[in-house]
């Protein structure tokens, strides 16, 4: 009895130091992980929220695998299938550019990746579209890597460890004492200086520090988005609620994440003449810059689902047009991932400020 209790407690024991050796992720999930690697390489889908992700599900375009239809890894779920002949693993990262970025980490440390489509909504930034257009930016950035700088100090004043490096004024800056109610006045708020991420690309020196701002999707698949320019997209929510008119695909030049629910006419005015941002969002630029530093090609499809603190005639409806942007921002999707059956998986990443 004793004997067999040894043996036992050794079988465990073990059992749990292999398991240890694998980190955080188990060995048996890495022995699915690598069962579902057979299926690839894939084309990874990334979306933010259940409401932008149910209409794929639904959708008879998305094939689940018959064989690992999903693998639950670190709290995310990361689905199986094929859409248009091509295969994909999607996964949901959850709001925000934390989220996205590590979802979209854990997706290309897993599974053979050959490229990611990001989908989903966003506030508008251009007051010459509309409510329901889909937009696919060239460029993305992330707006919320600032430098707040000091009470009294101006443009000309250096600010703190740019010398080292760490910090520059190439982006330029947001004075708060511009947007002052009657007039212009000094504000204690001072100005903040957009900055750019620093990132370490997988294929550099090890803790050699580079950055990004402008962060360019692939231009293979942006090219390819052309074609969905003149997809046929619904008009109508209901029998009672409709657009002034179709929505439309276009290709546009700039994106903006940040993490900020934009709902500020004047702020989302400042985007659009200071940096020229279409769609705003809080996502992104996060897979962005995680898919750039693994030089990993990307593309992005956001469908607009309000005026960013309202202005046109539709108000800031976003609850009242959530479905159809969603929906259209899918359907674009669906539409696009076969492009990619025949498309290699190298591309022209080039990291730069």
């Amino acid at each position: 009895m004793v004997m067999r209790r040894l043996v036992l407690a050794g079988v465990v024991a073990a059992a749990m130091m292999a398991a240890a050796a694998e980190g955080f992720i188990s060995a048996k999930t890495w022995s699915a992980v690598r069962r579902a690697n057979r299926g690839g390489p894939f084309v990874g889908l990334v979306v933010p929220n259940a409401y932008e992700m149910d209409p794929v599900l639904s959708s008879p375009s998305f094939s689940l695998s018959p064989t690992l239809p999903y693998l639950d890894v670190q709290g995310r779920r990361f689905r199986f299938g094929s859409i248009g002949g091509q295969n994909v693993v999607m996964v949901m990262t959850g709001l925000s550019m934390l989220n996205a970025g590590l979802t979209t980490q854990l997706l290309l440390s897993l599974f053979r990746v050959k490229g990611i489509v990001h989908w989903g909504i966003a506030g508008n930034a251009d007051e010459g579209l509309q409510i329901g257009d889909v937009t696919i930016p060239e460029q993305w950035a992330h707006l919320s890597l600032w430098n707040w700088q000091r009470y009294g100090d101006g443009p000309e004043n250096e600010l703190p460890l740019e010398a080292a490096g760490d910090y520059t004024r190439q982006f330029g800056f947001l004075n708060f004492s511009d947007y002052t109610a009657g007039g212009r006045s000094p504000n204690e708020l001072n100005s903040i200086w957009f900055q750019p991420e620093e990132i370490f690309p997988v294929s550099g020196t090890p803790e050699q520090r580079r950055h990004a701002f402008w962060v360019p999707v692939s231009s293979l698949y942006f090219s390819l988005a052309q074609k969905l320019e003149e997809m046929e997209l619904p008009a109508c929510v209901n029998a009672t609620t409709c657009l002034p008119r179709a929505p439309r695909v276009t290709r546009v030049s700039r994106g903006c994440s940040a993490n900020v629910f934009l709902d500020n006419a004047g702020y989302r005015q400042f985007l659009r003449a200071k940096f020229g941002c279409t769609p705003v969002e809080m996502e992104s630029a996060a897979v962005a810059l995680v898919a750039h530093q693994h030089g990993v090609p990307f593309l992005t499809i956001r469908s607009l689902s309000d005026l960013a603190g309202g202005g046109s005639s539709l108000g800031n409806e976003a609850s009242e047009f959530l479905g159809i942007a969603a929906q259209n921002a899918v359907d674009v999707m669906l539409k696009f991932v076969p492009l990619l059956a025949g498309a290699g998986a190298a591309d022209d990443i080039v990291v730069d400020m």
